[in-house]
């Protein structure tokens, strides 16, 4: 008993001293727009180990009493903050942090753990280089095209580790946002739904990401609005765009709004292509985010668009030149076409959103969601044209230099559409978060309900040399006629549940594990998807290295597009593609030439069945609308993203990737030809596994930034982008399947940017009129600097032996843009 008492009042003595030598330091973390940040690392200087903010950016830590010592704040994206203290004993310090956005920190602290260097193909982009990158679309997917390349630089769709553009998910305050359907190619394509001066927070996952997200192959892009804290605004002119925002608060500041308006005119970037005619292209939107907070546990977001589209096109005149595709036959070949007819599509889309926010308790977070979607597309195309094709004379001495000197064939085409299309969404969801400490739960469910009414009337007609195609001596036949009609409708039910594990600081693991349900009564199939991402950080390595990995199910149930075959009749037994994907890599942050920087690396296996075929002319997918192909894509990425030149942010991506399908069925006979190309014999072939569309060997990606040495306020932004060739199937060939190939793709962008305006506003008259703007740039813009012809397809000419002619499709030559910004 003496000695129990003994030990006890040892305990009690030992915990007095050492409280009496201790004080406490508490505070908040926040943003420059006094916003608070959860995960901000807290250490004192010299050690390793230290604590996190809390989720509403809160931290307490005991530090030693009657001492000198310093606090360090880091957080990846954001400048290191370093604060001195020194407390008397029990002397408690109430401070607040603001961490401005950079990524320069102290030589003698490491980032060390932040959510989204744990998370298996995240990465994380910042909104403000989207206003900056030189690029003719601009906008958040332009920064994305750096990370997994690109193939045309008229649109915003991307391609993901070899899947579809119909592979990608896209959300905008949780809410799924859709493109338009019935876009051919780049130039009719009009704005992307996301507006990059509204934007708050870009997260792009290119694989590996969690149940939370839907049910999609590839990608998420999940992107957060601002919630204004203070009146301001921006204003851009340009020769291809123009746009205007507006933000404020109002009611005691339980009010916000947040407005865009934006108009979009592509004419000075097509009039450059090589079909010369009269574009009359234009896309105009406006959006809205407006929130209302009753009170500290209630909360209502309302986001609405609309969106409109025109494309009006009267083709004269084409002139390009090729080599030829074709088994028996080869040379340089140039056409001619002379066009009559016109083209006019217009397309409309309008989303409304209600989200109803409840903070039940601190740790506890419900949200109601209500949307509602559609889209309205016209398609009417009456173009007519003649041509004459054969060799092209491209000696610049000859007098006939430029002209077709060996005619191979002439003829005449007709395309016609009178295309309808109108598709509405309306969803219902709930999400829920609760944090227990290491365990961090999610849960979701929704009701969907989609609603689908097409009319499709397209045909094309072929003359050559006074024989229609296909040549039939007997009886009349369209080169191609496609005519059907679809009205249905489709309920969907899905959900998910996912808990992210802690597992403590000490031991540096972190586990997120969940599964995902998917159900609709289309084709009556219920699928369920279990994933789990994990990471490591070895916490007693000197280097900052976290080891992350991903395997999960990812299902793709399909939608209108996946279900119409070629012919246009729509498939309603259609499955949902399926896959099972693993990926490992690390985040590694470093410090080189006195600057911080972060280098990614990613190895993924993605293994497909119950495949939907697709084929890709410009950025038109035409599916098999048949589950009849099994596929697999595999590769590795490296991203190395940081301060290259102080202040100036850069980054550079490099991928390489395999992806090949095998088709069921894709048998074709091989004749053997004798002396005067008549058939002998045949066997009976099949392809077996062939490059899929999107299969590209090696991806280069830079944006890069600099400045004067003397004076900051004159900058450059370098665009690059570099891929590999692609192939190009010829379209319901069997045999000529992965017959063509694109020539690889290399664009560079350039941009500069001068200060007109600085925010110094100390130094204006109250009379200035400009007295109220932050500040004002002046940037000019030159695209494709190295004035290079990429192509996109290819145009198939056909003469009555059935030979085929491939004519490339180009994109953009070299072009000037110049812009204004404003911003107060």
């Amino acid at each position: 008993m003496r000695f129990i008492l003994f030990t006890i009042l040892c305990l009690l003595n030992t915990c007095a001293f050492a409280q009496v030598k201790q004080a406490t330091i508490r505070g908040k973390v926040v943003d420059e727009e006094e916003r608070p940040l959860a995960g901000v690392n807290v250490t004192l200087l010299g050690r390793s180990a230290g604590i996190r903010t809390s989720d509403s950016g809160t931290f307490m830590i005991k530090v030693p009493a009657d001492k000198a010592l310093a606090l360090v704040f880091s957080y990846t994206g954001y400048k290191t903050v370093q604060r001195n203290f020194l407390l008397s004993l029990n002397e408690e310090e109430q401070v607040t942090i603001k961490l401005e956005k950079g990524v320069t920190q102290l030589e003698e602290v490491t980032v060390t753990d932040q959510r989204q260097r744990r998370e298996a193909g995240l990465v994380t982009l910042n909104p403000k280089q989207a206003i900056n990158i030189p690029s003719p679309t601009g906008g958040i997917e332009s920064l994305i095209k750096v990370i997994v390349g690109s193939n045309n630089e008229l649109t915003s769709n991307y391609s993901v580790r070899g899947g579809s553009y119909d592979e990608n998910l896209i959300y905008v305050n949780d809410f799924e946002v859709f493109r338009p359907y019935l876009v051919r190619n780049g130039q009719q394509e009009g704005l992307s739904f996301i507006n990059p001066e509204m934007t708050r927070s870009v997260q792009f996952y290119n694989g590996g990401f969690q149940a939370r997200y839907g049910d999609k192959l590839s990608s998420v892009l999940d992107v957060g609005y601002r919630k204004p804290r203070r009146f301001g605004g921006s204003a851009y002119v340009g020769l291809l765009e123009q746009g205007v925002h507006l933000e404020g608060t109002g009611a005691k500041n339980r009010f916000s709004y947040l407005v865009g308006a934006r108009h979009r005119n592509n004419r000075n970037l097509l009039s450059s292509q090589e079909t010369e005619g009269n574009y009359v292209p234009s896309a105009a939107d406006f959006q809205g985010l407006f929130t209302w907070q009753f009170s500290e546990k209630w909360s209502v977001e309302l986001l609405g668009n609309f969106s409109q589209t025109r494309f009006k096109f009267k083709p004269a005149f084409s002139q390009p030149s090729t080599s030829v595709f074709s088994p028996f036959f080869s040379a340089n070949l140039g056409l001619d076409i002379y066009f009559d007819g016109q083209e006019e599509d217009q397309y409309k889309t309008n989303m409304l959103g209600l989200s109803i926010i409840q903070q039940a308790r601190k740790n506890l977070r419900l949200k109601w969601m209500a949307s509602r979607f559609q889209n309205k597309e016209n398609e009417s195309i009456d173009i007519a044209g003649a041509y004459l094709f054969g060799e092209r004379q491209f000696d610049k001495n000859e007098a006939d230099y430029g002209l077709i000197v060996n005619p191979l064939g002439a003829g005449v085409f007709q395309n016609y559409a009178r295309n309808r299309l109108d598709i509405s969404v309306l969803n219902f969801s709930h999400k829920g978060t609760y944090d227990k400490g290491r365990h961090y739960f999610l849960w979701g469910l929704s009701y969907e309900q989609q609603k689908v009414k097409d009319q499709l009337k397209e045909w094309e007609y072929q003359d050559s040399a006074g024989y229609s195609l296909p040549y039939n001596a007997s009886e009349f036949f369209l080169f191609k006629s496609l005519e059907s009609t679809a009205d249905f409708t489709v309920n969907r039910l899905s959900g998910y549940v996912q808990d992210n594990i802690s597992f403590g600081d000490s031991s540096g693991f972190a586990l997120q594990a969940g599964l995902r349900f998917n159900y609709n009564d289309l084709n009556k199939e219920f699928l369920v998807s279990p994933r789990v991402g994990a990471s490591w950080k070895p916490m007693k390595w000197k280097k900052d290295v976290i080891f992350k990995a991903s395997a999960g199910i990812y299902q793709q149930p399909p939608f209108y597009r996946e279900m119409r075959r070629y012919d246009g009749s729509v498939n309603y037994d259609l499955l949902a593609q399926k896959s099972w994907q693993v990926s490992a890599g690390l985040d590694y942050s470093f410090v080189a030439w006195n600057r911080v920087l972060r280098l990614t690396t990613e190895a993924y296996y993605k293994r497909m069945w119950d495949v939907v075929p697709y084929d890709i002319d410009n950025i038109r997918m035409r599916y098999y609308g048949e589950n009849n192909a099994k596929a697999y894509a595999t590769g590795i990425e490296a991203r190395l993203f940081g301060e290259i030149v102080k202040d100036a942010e850069s980054y550079v991506s490099l991928g390489f990737m395999r992806t090949r399908e095998d088709i069921t069925g894709d048998t074709y006979y091989n004749y053997t030809l004798d002396s005067l190309n008549r058939p002998v014999d045949s066997t009976l072939t099949e392809n077996g596994w062939l490059r899929r569309p999107t299969d590209r060997l090696i991806t280069v990606g830079l944006f890069f930034q600099d400045y004067l040495s003397t004076n900051k306020n004159f900058k450059v932004y370098l665009n690059t982008i570099y891929g590999t060739n692609l192939p190009y199937n010829i379209p319901n060939s069997v045999k000529y399947r992965n017959a063509l190939v694109i020539d690889p793709y290399l664009r560079i962008d350039i941009g500069f940017s001068a200060l007109l305006l600085d925010s110094d506003k100390s130094k204006r008259r109250s009379h200035n009129p400009f007295r109220n703007f932050e500040n004002i740039w002046a940037t000019l813009e030159v695209f494709n600097i190295i004035d290079r012809a990429n192509t996109i397809s290819y145009l198939l000419i056909k003469d009555y032996t059935n030979t085929v002619y491939a004519i490339p499709n180009r994109l953009t030559p070299r072009l000037l843009n110049l812009k204004l910004i404003a911003r107060w």
